[in-house]
């Protein structure tokens, strides 16, 4: 293939990672693109992005995926970044209640801040359920089954459990929110040209296809 036909089908979507302050959605993305994980907890100030490439079929695809500060007085920043959003990814962290309690605010957040009104009921969104590690799952608070009962209440939302210090499921779920995403972006065209300016740090990964691997 020569370069002019990649380029034309290479698609970049973008994805926003949503839930609570520490529930570890940087360390989820940094996992994912640059396979660091840290111990020191660093609040996200207002939103940053990352980039990866990844195989979806015979598809190059660009993942644009959005940090959010996950604390209240950031919220108000949402509407820019969310606008032009192909998946929502929500994240909560299994031994902390409090944190799957908080998603609807973030889902619902999320669906009144898109640009085009008619996207909201069918929008997709993936959960992850992260630090299924800590103390050796002795920790838990919110089971696996409570999890996909929350899902299926909303709409079969694809469920990972996932460790960013283990590096468990992460890159089958975002191989999941690739998949997803791109079935949104041929649902809801839109122009994606303005998020092109200033992506670097691109990491190229061919992503394995795993057989029933994604819900979606």
């Amino acid at each position: 293939m020569d370069m002019s036909m990649n380029m034309k089908r290479r698609t970049l979507l973008k994805v926003i990672v949503l839930g609570d302050s520490g529930v570890g959605k940087t360390s989820l993305m940094n996992q994912y693109v640059y396979k660091k994980f840290s111990q020191q907890y660093k609040a996200t100030i207002g939103a940053d992005f990352v980039t990866k490439e990844v195989q979806v079929d015979d598809k190059l695809v660009t993942l644009q995926i959005w940090d959010t500060a996950g604390q209240e007085r950031f919220q108000s920043l949402g509407a820019a970044f969310y606008r032009g959003a192909d998946c929502c990814v929500l994240v909560f962290d299994v031994n902390v209640l409090k944190t799957i309690e908080t998603l609807d605010n973030w889902r619902e957040e999320f669906r009144k801040q898109q640009a085009d009104p008619g996207i909201p009921e069918t929008f997709p969104f993936i959960l992850v359920g992260n630090k299924i590690d800590v103390d050796g799952g002795n920790s838990r608070v919110v089971s696996e089954k409570k999890a996909k009962e929350w899902c299926v209440s909303r709409g079969n939302i694809p469920y990972f459990e996932t460790s960013a210090k283990e590096d468990y499921s992460i890159d089958e779920a975002f191989l999941c929110v690739a998949k997803t995403a791109l079935v949104n972006e041929h649902t809801h065209p839109h122009p994606h040209d303005i998020y092109f300016q200033g992506i670097s740090d691109t990491v190229s990964e061919v992503a394995d296809q795993r057989e029933g691997g994604c819900a979606c």
